[in-house]
């Protein structure tokens, strides 16, 4: 599931990577409530993940996107992939992103691919290693896309231009 949404004159693409139903069985018969993880972005390196749950599915869906608009990370991008290697990790979810040339498309499974598409990222390959639980694989990729190093910030970290880094 796909939505634009324009809120305070931002627009932000909004992707459902997981929508569970999970039932308690009561005395009366079975009580159902929906889970939902959202993952929220400006197609320009902004992106954030939620987590919401409620008895209906609407709700779990709000609260999730609520949720993922209160955790945006800035991801710097290169030439519509990431500057460099990464590996993230959460729990026994591992997950490679490596950039891409130009026209390759992103290349990766159905909760990185989602990801990838909120953060504004055309070409890249990935890979998953470990863990096929969709939840612990999108925080994976989030743990890769915090360790994304900026050149600017790196360069000025260690007192030379940009120029001087790269030759």
């Amino acid at each position: 599931m796909e939505r634009r949404n324009k809120t305070n004159e931002k627009e932000y693409l909004e992707k459902l990577v997981k929508l569970n139903r999970v039932a308690k069985i009561t005395k009366g018969g079975r009580r159902f409530s929906f889970s939902a993880l959202m993952v929220v972005g400006d197609q320009k390196g902004k992106v954030g993940l939620g987590f919401g749950k409620a008895n209906d599915a609407s709700e779990a869906i709000k609260k999730s996107i609520e949720n993922a608009k209160k955790n945006f990370i800035n991801v710097p991008i290169k030439n519509d992939t990431l500057p460099h290697l990464t590996m993230g990790k959460f729990k026994s979810a591992k997950i490679m992103l490596k950039p891409a040339a130009p026209g390759t498309g992103v290349i990766a499974g159905g909760p990185v691919r989602a990801v990838m598409e909120v953060v504004g990222v055309h070409d890249i390959l990935s890979k998953s290693l470990g863990s096929k639980n969709v939840v612990n694989i999108v925080k994976a990729v989030f743990s890769g896309l915090e360790q994304v190093m900026n050149a600017k910030v790196v360069a000025k970290n260690r007192g030379k231009t940009l120029m001087e880094m790269w030759g």
